[in-house]
């Protein structure tokens, strides 16, 4: 079921940008399973070693140290590559809202380096992360690729800017580039640690550790919470689409919507937990509801996600009981 099933020939080269990062890692994890060569990248500047580090006595698996902002670095691993998968960024809406430069640098140029690399190396496929929030502002639920609103942070724009430059490069060069818009990804290796960290890791340690969390506004924003395993499959598949679905974007995401504050029920029920969460003011940059359409991924990718939130999260819960 889901990834497990696809096979690449074993002489294939995959590329993970980001590798020792939440998403980064499980890509890393899931190829090297697979039986193919990888590489990671990554400039360790979010990316953690604890990461990779079960990998780094794996006959085919090799961690480059260096940042996407060189294209020197670029070139040199995307050398031999035949498919490279972009997870490179800084992600947080908030942090890009105080850091609009560095947002600029990495994620933008950054990327745009990875695609010219990838281009001069003659990568077969180019598969990028981008984000569900370069729908802005745009109301209607769910989300459909082609109806997005004003953009609401610096790294939303750095994700449309992705996009553009990606149908670019196919349309003019011909590098088969497939945008993945991923909807609130969770499960096992995502940090819990920091301002800026995702809200079910960071709700899980807190809880385990007897701490009231702070949800940020009334609680009743909703997400479509995506369990990892869907990311990978999704990655995969675009690895082996056709040429005709290159330069497009694609929903990733499994087609549900879930309340914030019934996620943090869930979870004290699951914990067995009695504690009553703080709340705080609104996220700046933040949208108040995500729910995605992901037909044009079943279409033209043959995406087909396993993992409902149910399953997802009881599958998260385990991993941080077992590793905080």
């Amino acid at each position: 079921m889901g990834y497990h099933q696809l096979t690449f020939d074993q002489d294939s080269v995959f590329l993970v940008t980001g590798g020792a990062g939440f998403i980064g890692s499980n890509l890393c994890e899931a190829l090297l399973e697979m039986g193919v060569t990888v590489r990671c990248l990554d400039d360790l500047s979010t990316g953690k070693l604890e990461n990779v580090r079960p990998f780094e006595d794996h006959p085919c698996y090799t961690f480059i140290k260096g940042d996407i902002r060189d294209l020197s670095v670029c070139e040199r691993a995307c050398e031999g590559a035949d498919y490279v998968l972009h997870q490179a960024a800084w992600g947080s809406v908030p942090r890009s809202i105080e850091m609009p430069l560095l947002y600029e640098e990495i994620n933008i140029r950054g990327t745009l380096n990875m695609m010219e690399a990838a281009r001069r190396q003659g990568v077969r496929k180019f598969v990028y992360a981008s984000s569900s929030s370069v729908y802005g502002d745009h109301p209607v639920l769910p989300k459909v690729e082609g109806q997005e609103g004003g953009l609401l942070s610096p790294y939303a724009l750095t994700k449309r800017t992705n996009e553009e430059y990606g149908q670019l490069y196919t349309r003019l060069y011909g590098l088969d580039t497939y945008g993945m818009r991923y909807f609130n990804v969770f499960g096992r290796r995502q940090d819990p640690d920091g301002a800026y960290a995702a809200v079910i890791p960071k709700f899980l340690r807190q809880l385990l550790n007897d701490e009231a969390p702070t949800i940020n506004g009334d609680g009743r924003q909703s997400r479509d919470f995506t369990y990892i395993d869907n990311v990978i499959e999704a990655n995969l598949r675009a690895c082996l689409a056709p040429h005709e679905a290159a330069g497009e974007a694609f929903n990733i995401a499994y087609g549900g919507r879930e309340y914030l504050i019934d996620i943090y029920h869930h979870l004290c029920g699951a914990l067995g937990k009695t504690i009553e969460p703080h709340f705080g003011p609104d996220r700046p940059g933040d949208i108040k509801h995500s729910n995605a359409d992901i037909s044009k991924a079943r279409r033209l990718l043959g995406y087909d996600p396993d993992y409902s939130f149910e399953e997802g999260i009881r599958l998260a819960i385990a991993w941080y009981k077992e590793n905080l």
